[in-house]
C-alpha cells in the first residue's frame, strides 16, 4: 500500500507544475483556393519559457487551430536558449537586436520599472522571467521578425561572469568598483 502512494506522489507533482509556460503570440488564417472552393489552414506563433532564464519560440501550421498551437509549442521547446539575467530580474546591459527589417532596442531598468514592451516582445520577456526592462521596436511590426530580433539581441547579452572567464580575470576586476568611489570622495571631504 505504501509503495503505491510513493509511486503516485511524484506523478501528481509533475502534473501540477508544468516545466514550461507558453504564450500564443499570433495566429494566422491562410486559404488555398482549389477547384471545389477554398481550403483553410492556420499558422500559430508560440513563445515558451521556464521564467528562469530560458526561452524559445516556434511556429506550427495545421488545418485546425489546436494542432497548429501544439506543433508550434513542440517546435519552441526544441529551440530554447539560455539567457543570463542580472539579479534574476533584468538585463546586464543595453542591447540592440536585428532581424530583417525588424530592429529592437532593449535597455536594463531599475527595480520596480516592470516590463515596458509591446506585444510579441512582452511575451518573450514574460516567458524569460525578466521583471524590469524598457524596450522599443523600431522597424518591422511583423510579430515573427520582432521575436527574432528580440532573441538576436538577447543572444548578444554577456554576463560579467562570462566576460571575466573569456578574459581570464575575476568578476571583481570586470565590474566597476562602486563602494570605493563614495569612500574616496568622503575622505577628501574630511581632509578639507
Amino acid at each position: 500500500m505504501a509503495e503505491r502512494d510513493n509511486r503516485r506522489g511524484p506523478r501528481r507533482d509533475r502534473d501540477e507544475t508544468p516545466e514550461f509556460a507558453d504564450r500564443l503570440v499570433a495566429i494566422n488564417r491562410v486559404s488555398k483556393t482549389v477547384k471545389g472552393g477554398k481550403r483553410f489552414g492556420f499558422a500559430a506563433l508560440v513563445v515558451v519559457g521556464d521564467q528562469k532564464g530560458r526561452v524559445g519560440f516556434g511556429k506550427g501550421k495545421a488545418k485546425e487551430v489546436p494542432e497548429a498551437i501544439r506543433k508550434a509549442t513542440e517546435s519552441a521547446k526544441r529551440a530554447m536558449i539560455r539567457i543570463p539575467l542580472k539579479e534574476g530580474r533584468t538585463l546586464h546591459h543595453d542591447i540592440e537586436g536585428r532581424h530583417g527589417a525588424g530592429r529592437v532596442v532593449l535597455r536594463t531598468a531599475p527595480e520596480g520599472t516592470g516590463i515596458i514592451a509591446g506585444g510579441p516582445m512582452r511575451a518573450v520577456f514574460e516567458m524569460l522571467g525578466i521583471k524590469d526592462v524598457v524596450s522599443k521596436s523600431i522597424g518591422s511590426q511583423n510579430p515573427y521578425n520582432m521575436i527574432r530580433a528580440t532573441l538576436d539581441g538577447l543572444k548578444k547579452e554577456a554576463s560579467p561572469r562570462s566576460v571575466a572567464q573569456r578574459r581570464g580575470k575575476k568578476v571583481a576586476d570586470i565590474l566597476p568598483a562602486r563602494d570605493e568611489a563614495p569612500a574616496a570622495s568622503s575622505q577628501v571631504a574630511e581632509e578639507a
